[in-house]
């Protein structure tokens, strides 16, 4: 675990193996009725997101959340010992859907097949998050509850503080990654573009 977790914060090119997996999988299916339950959310609550963080920070979020919840997964499953494919796409949809729910939590949502029962997006994420928790704890495979998670926490941290914290101030930030690429290619640490 050390290993991992000490590549995956170095410039080092053997953490691009372990990044890459992380944000390919962001796209990344178990089957058909997976990938078609996955859309069929991400467009019912994509309107939803880009108006409330527009194109450029919504797929700035959904990347980082595809990864952020594919590394949760893999710690997840690091600690339980079942070591099993980890798939972002998932929980960065879930980030989207906690998103959505938690800035807008009196909205009335329904199940697409029980469209007579409705209920407020705050309660849905309440229930999904307990669903995921008991999932995670009880040892379910059904989903992959941990992305769930992972990416749950991250959509509602994001929308509450991350947008103030990381897209408004995002100047400094792009200066410094700059800055320190620029470091590593005069060092022959990187690619020239």
């Amino acid at each position: 675990m050390r290993r991992i977790m000490f590549t995956y914060f170095t410039s080092d090119p053997s953490s691009r193996a372990l990044c890459s997996p992380m944000l390919l999988s962001t796209f990344s299916h178990f089957s058909l009725f997976h990938m078609a339950a996955n859309m069929y959310v991400l467009w019912s609550f994509s309107s939803s997101i880009v108006s409330l963080l527009g194109c450029e920070q919504f797929i700035a979020v959904y990347l980082s959340a595809g990864v952020i919840s594919s590394f949760v997964s893999y710690v997840a499953k690091m600690v339980t010992g079942r070591f099993e494919p980890s798939l972002g796409a998932s929980g960065a949809i879930m980030t989207v859907l906690a998103a959505v729910c938690t800035k807008m939590p009196e909205a009335k949502l329904a199940i697409i097949f029980l469209p007579m029962f409705t209920f407020t997006a705050g309660n849905a994420l309440k229930a999904i998050i307990a669903f995921d928790t008991a999932g995670l704890a009880l040892g379910w495979r059904l989903f992959d509850h941990a992305a769930h998670l992972g990416g749950a926490l991250f959509g509602m941290w994001y929308v509450t503080y991350g947008h103030e914290l990381i897209w408004k101030n995002r100047e400094p930030l792009v200066k410094a990654w700059h800055e320190m690429r620029t470091k590593n290619t005069g060092k022959g640490g990187g690619r020239s573009n």
